[in-house]
C-alpha cells in the first residue's frame, strides 16, 4: 500500500517543474558536440536523463544513495540507454575519472551540502581547460561562497535566475494539496518515513519561501 501512495503523489513527477532550468542552462552553453557530461549527486536521475536528451552526448552520474541509483538504473534499463549514461556509488571528493575527462560538470542543489573546496579541487582535475561546470544552488549560499570558485580557477560567465518563490509556488504547495488528498483517500498516511519527509519540508518552506530562491551559475574552467 505504501508504494501505491508514493505513486499517486509521484513527488518527482512534481518535481520535473525545474527541469525548464536545466534545459535552459544548458541551452546558455557553447555548443559542443557529443559532450562528455559528469552529474554530481545524480540521484535518480532526472537531470541526467534530461542532459542526455539535450547533449546527444555522454552522461555519467555519480551518487552516495545507492537507493536511488538502483532507481536510476531502472530507468536506464527500460529506457535502453545504458551506453549513453552511465552511474556509479561515488563521491566527488575522490573520484575513479581521468584527468580534464569531462566537457562539462553539471550539479543542482548538491554542492551546498558539500565540502566545496574538496569537491571544486576534484572539479578542476576532471574537467578539461575551457570546460563548464554549472551549478544550481540558492542564492544565499551562493554568495557566501561564489567567491572560491576562482581560486579554483573557474570563471563564472552567466547566471539564470529561477522564477521568485518558485519552490514554494511551483513544487511544495502542489505537493501539499496531493498529499491532502492522498490523506482523504488513504487515512493515515504520515506513517510513510517518505510523506513525513515531504511534510517536514513543506513547513519548512513555507515559513521562509524566499529563502530558497535559486540561480544557475555557469562556470568556465580558465586556468
Amino acid at each position: 500500500m505504501d508504494e501505491k501512495i508514493l505513486k499517486d503523489l509521484d513527488a518527482e513527477g512534481l518535481r520535473a517543474v525545474f527541469l525548464k532550468y536545466t534545459r535552459k542552462a544548458f541551452e546558455s552553453l557553447p555548443k559542443i558536440d557529443s559532450p562528455r557530461i559528469l552529474d554530481i549527486g545524480c540521484g535518480t536521475g532526472q537531470p541526467s536523463l534530461e542532459l542526455l536528451k539535450l547533449s546527444d552526448g555522454e552522461i555519467y552520474g555519480i551518487d552516495i544513495d545507492q537507493d536511488a541509483l538502483d532507481k536510476l538504473k531502472l530507468k536506464i534499463k527500460q529506457k535502453g540507454v545504458s551506453e549513453s549514461l552511465r552511474v556509479y556509488n561515488d563521491s566527488i571528493y575522490n573520484t575513479q575519472f581521468d584527468d580534464e575527462m569531462f566537457d562539462i560538470i553539471w550539479e543542482e542543489g548538491v554542492l551546498h551540502l558539500l565540502k566545496i573546496e574538496k569537491a571544486l579541487a576534484e572539479c578542476k582535475r576532471i574537467l578539461k581547460f575551457n570546460g563548464f561546470m554549472v551549478t544550481g544552488e540558492t542564492a544565499s549560499w551562493a554568495g557566501k561562497s561564489l567567491k572560491i570558485f576562482p581560486k579554483f580557477g573557474f570563471k563564472l560567465i552567466k547566471e539564470i535566475k529561477w522564477e521568485k518563490d518558485c519552490w514554494w509556488t511551483e513544487y511544495y504547495a502542489p505537493l501539499e494539496k496531493k498529499i491532502e488528498i492522498l490523506k482523504n483517500k488513504y487515512g493515515n498516511i504520515e506513517k510513510i518515513e517518505q510523506i513525513r519527509r515531504h511534510l517536514k519540508e513543506i513547513e519548512i518552506v513555507k515559513k521562509n519561501p524566499s529563502k530558497f530562491d535559486c540561480t544557475t551559475y555557469l562556470m568556465q574552467k580558465i586556468k
